[in-house]
């Protein structure tokens, strides 16, 4: 069953104004490209968010490196993908990490398989980025790799969660051999109780990695759909099929304030596992992703800033 859903959820919602508790030192996603349309980060965020710089198939290091060190320079936490099927070899590995520590100050990374279908050299998942030592070397303090609640159908092609659920478990136990801090980030997803399920699911199996539990911010159906496609969140497309045949809702953008508000009332009750906190994907822009997270869960002067 699908994890996604637009419906408003029926029961237990919390109030909008508790959000700001689950919505507190949330992290959020960057393109360069998107990236390069903000003069300063500090106009939008709050001071020291973690800040994820995606490397999209096609964008140089070069670009990825000048953004993390801008970002840096800004005063936030920067934390660039390193995609395994986009690096050639673990010479290319070692001068990409050391490029981002020596550069741009940077000592974490989300280490992921990647989007592309065929890898561009030796490596095709994140597992054998992190068992180069690479990271370790170049004195990296955080790593983060990706959690699928709904699975992931370019590990199980079948639509299981067996191969997904074995890497997971690799997982757990590198963090236990490694000095860097470990935590899963999640593909975006829409149902809070399903989200849940599956985080108390790997509690109840021993795995104990924090998750950061993805969450798509504000945008048009239309955006969703796009994205939805592209990180291959199939189980979602149809319910943005049957959103799209409703013309009362076709105009209007989504938000997410029922899947966070439910989410809220959830870890209120001690039912989210080991969800420690919300990593936004600015499916709608970065600015508007960061207004609805400080007219939310900001603090009383973003509000303000917010709604002036």
């Amino acid at each position: 069953m699908s994890i996604l859903s637009f419906r408003r959820p029926s029961r237990n919602v919390t109030p909008v104004a508790n959000l700001s508790e689950t919505i507190s030192g949330y992290s959020i996603e960057v393109m360069p490209r998107t990236a390069a349309k903000i003069d300063d980060f500090r106009s939008v965020l709050p001071q020291g968010t973690r800040v994820y710089v995606a490397h999209i198939d096609g964008t140089g290091i070069d670009e990825m490196v000048a953004t993390a060190r801008r970002l840096g320079e800004q005063g936030f936490d920067v934390m660039p993908h390193v995609p395994a099927r986009s690096v050639r070899n673990r010479a290319e590995l070692d001068r990409w990490v050391g490029r981002y520590a020596d550069e741009a100050g940077v000592r974490q990374a989300l280490v992921l398989a990647g989007g592309i279908p065929t890898p561009r050299g030796d490596f095709h998942s994140s597992m054998q980025l992190l068992e180069t030592g690479v990271f370790d070397r170049h004195g990296f303090t955080r790593l983060h790799v990706a959690g699928h609640p709904e699975g992931n159908r370019d590990i199980d092609p079948d639509g299981g969660d067996r191969a997904v659920g074995e890497a997971l478990s690799w997982k757990q136990a590198f963090a236990q051999r490694t000095d860097a801090q470990m935590a899963l980030a999640t593909q975006f997803a829409f149902d809070a109780d399903a989200i849940a399920a599956w985080a108390r699911r790997l509690q109840d199996n021993g795995m104990d990695l924090p998750i950061h539990a993805g969450i798509a911010g504000p945008a048009k159906l239309q955006t969703l759909i796009k994205f939805a496609v592209a990180c291959g969140v199939g189980p979602s497309m149809a319910v943005l099929q049957r959103r799209a045949m409703d013309v009362s809702k076709l105009l209007v953008p989504y938000e997410p304030t029922d899947v966070l508000s439910r989410l809220t009332a959830l870890r209120a009750q001690g039912r989210t596992g080991g969800i420690e906190q919300i990593h936004f994907f600015p499916l709608g822009g970065i600015g508007a992703c960061a207004d609805w997270a400080a007219k939310y869960g900001g603090t009383a002067t973003q509000r303000a800033a917010v709604s002036g």
